[in-house]
């Protein structure tokens, strides 16, 4: 069996699709085999490349408020796994950061998986992550946020992406932080114990 220590070892060091990194590689995320909760986001922004910390900006913060934990619980290693779809910043588009880039989720994921016997709910944050691990797929996010107890029995809790330009999103969809948001944080202090 592999061991989680030398798997992450090897992730960090990954160079696999450096060519088409305009930072270059630099892999972000964290994982203990105890972590009860998984966090599966997209890709690292610029801010989160230069500091090597995950959700380490705006959408962090946006992010755990959602969560109602402070910023010691969430990045505690040993009760929080946080893997996004891909590893590095991949990069900016016409309306935002490029998808992340494929290589990290196929290469990685699987076993990064087999080595978080623990996690109890995984939070799918954004398309990428829902495209990739939802048992179904209700054609949007709205869709699929909405329908967040579907999820549930898999161990999935679908949510939008955090980003600051997610604020018209969130405005036209009160019942988002009336209805699910309230529900998350039960799960969520459940999981953590807290």
């Amino acid at each position: 069996m592999e061991r989680l220590s030398a798997l992450l070892a090897e992730i960090r060091a990954c160079h696999l699709c450096e060519a088409q990194l305009p930072l270059g590689p630099n892999p972000v995320l964290q994982a203990a085999g105890s972590a009860r909760l998984l966090i599966v986001g997209q890709a690292p922004g610029t801010r989160v490349h230069a500091s090597g910390i995950p959700w380490n900006d705006p959408s962090g913060n946006r992010l755990r408020n959602w969560l109602s934990i402070d910023r010691e619980t969430f990045y505690d290693v040993s009760r929080i796994a946080i893997i996004p779809m891909g590893f590095c910043y991949p990069g900016r588009g016409k309306g935002g950061d490029l998808p992340p880039r494929p290589e990290c989720a196929a290469t990685w994921h699987q076993r990064l998986l087999a080595q978080l016997p623990n996690v109890q709910l995984t939070l799918l944050v954004g398309q990428y992550a829902q495209r990739h691990y939802l048992p179904h797929w209700y054609g949007s996010i709205s869709e699929n946020v909405y329908h967040f107890r579907d999820a549930l029995p898999a161990g999935y809790f679908p949510l939008p992406h955090p980003s600051p330009r997610n604020t018209l999103w969130l405005r036209r969809r009160p019942w988002f932080e009336e209805a699910v948001v309230p529900e998350l944080r039960q799960h969520i202090h459940k999981i953590l114990r807290m």
